[in-house]
């Protein structure tokens, strides 16, 4: 007796998976692989045959298996779910960044019999995040705005100068991030890099703490003590607002940076100091000498190089790049793998003004980690008032809630340039930092239009 079966619609079935640039896999309700594709074998470096009847969590070694598995969560709900990336380790032990999509897996009767998961290798995609991202980061330093990139320009021949800096700007702009990139470029960067908080610090407390004391200079002085200007010797002292350092130490001050002496308290010796002195603070100086608050003197003594940070609002281009900077952070610190924000969440947040700059922005994205499980971060997981949908007009770069490709970025990134130039080609050019023609490419390539006129014609 012979038997026979036509194997016609599985051999179609089988060459249908094998011609998906994805790959694909199936489990049964024990978790065991039951069809593995030709693009899963290149992804994952297993052979089908080997991986064929083995548990997927052998093969994938995902970062998310056991109670955040995507494929479990599919059979538990009955749900598919969509777009969450991962990590997996080939067959060679090496992490790969995959995006991932699961489904239940059905009989002719609805009963859940396995499930089915496509996932796409991000490699390639994460590869270009990482050179964009250094193309626009200077030391820990992240920003594309075209005055920021001025100032990377500049910042590495402000390093190996000898001057004193003073760094202006907001609360939040990354003041002492510039002050350490300029210790890190320069050639006092083996020495100590010093910080001294001068708001933080009561008068006669900042005094001893600059400069030191010797034993008997005041009650409880049993013995000498030095200063940060002692402890930065040789190095790099970093005095963070400045603007509020009271007149009796701004007079010590000065005679350091007149005469490179200083003397502790309780001390009629001189002590030489070979140090770099950089500040910063987000008070208006000029002001503070009109009202006689700050030493004009002192002003200009320290306004040798001055370098203005642009308030997070001014730069907007730069969100996008921040939050992926912090996304990597968190991630990293918490073990969590969420990789990327929707659309409809960075939409949310392109239209806010920051008032408390980068600082707010990453405590946004921190307060995020707290309610995303994975994947990326979705409007529902910000905090109040953007959660409930920000209460200001939605913009036309605003996409779905899906993950977002470079392209997506750039696009988005153009439109809200546009927007804000009110679709002046040559101020845009200016605030991206491209040429008219490569403006011109790029909205011919992604078919942007001035919503009230069809096109984007209108010139300065």
């Amino acid at each position: 007796m012979e038997t026979f079966r036509d194997n016609t619609s599985s051999i179609r079935e089988s060459l249908i998976l094998d011609s998906i640039a994805d790959g694909v896999f199936t489990v049964d309700r024990n978790w065991n692989i039951t069809s593995f594709n030709r693009a899963a074998e290149e992804i994952t470096g297993w052979s089908r045959e080997d991986a064929m009847g083995m548990s997927c969590s052998d093969i994938f070694h995902s970062s998310i298996c056991g109670k955040n598995c995507a494929i479990a969560e599919s059979l538990y709900s009955g749900k598919p779910v969509a777009n969450r990336s991962i990590t997996i380790r080939n067959s060679q032990g090496e992490k790969v960044p995959i995006s991932i999509s699961a489904a239940p897996l059905t009989d002719h009767e609805g009963n859940i019999i396995g499930g089915v998961e496509t996932f796409r290798d991000l490699t390639a995609i994460t590869s270009l995040r990482q050179q964009l991202s250094q193309k626009y980061t200077f030391d820990a330093i992240i920003s594309k705005s075209a005055a920021m990139q001025r100032l990377f320009n500049i910042l590495p021949e402000i390093a190996r100068s000898p001057s004193t800096v003073l760094i202006l700007g907001e609360s939040g702009t990354g003041k002492e991030l510039v002050a350490r990139a300029l210790y890190n470029a320069s050639e006092r960067k083996d020495k100590p890099f010093v910080v001294v908080n001068c708001a933080a610090l009561p008068e006669t407390l900042l005094e001893s703490e600059l400069f030191g004391y010797k034993a008997g200079a005041f009650t409880d002085a049993r013995k000498d003590k030095i200063g940060r200007f002692a402890a930065a010797e040789g190095g790099t002292l970093f005095l963070d607002e400045i603007g509020d350092i009271p007149g009796a130490v701004q007079v010590k001050l000065l005679r350091v940076l007149q005469e490179k002496v200083y003397e502790p308290l309780g001390s009629n010796t001189p002590v030489k100091a070979d140090v770099r002195i950089i500040t910063a603070t987000n008070r208006n100086l000029q002001a503070l000498v009109k009202e006689g608050a700050f030493r004009d003197d002192l002003f200009y003594r320290l306004n040798v190089v001055k370098i203005n940070l642009p308030p997070l609002r001014e730069r907007k281009e730069d969100i996008p790049l921040l939050i992926d900077h912090f996304i990597k952070k968190y991630s990293a610190q918490q073990g969590k793998d969420i990789v990327g924000i929707s659309s409809g969440a960075l939409a949310i947040l392109m239209r806010y003004d920051y008032p408390g700059n980068i600082r707010e922005l990453e405590n946004i994205v921190e307060y995020s980690f707290i309610l995303c499980e994975g994947g990326y971060i979705q409007p529902q997981h910000l905090p109040e008032p953007f959660a409930a949908g920000f209460e200001q007009p939605a913009s036309r770069a605003v996409q779905d809630d899906g993950p977002q490709t470079l392209e997506e970025i750039e696009k988005q990134a153009i439109i809200l340039s546009l927007e804000r130039n009110r679709w002046r080609k040559m101020a845009t050019c200016r605030e991206l930092a491209i040429s008219k023609d490569t403006l011109r490419r790029k909205i011919e390539r992604y078919g942007i239009h001035n919503p009230l006129t069809g096109e984007a014609e209108q010139e300065e």
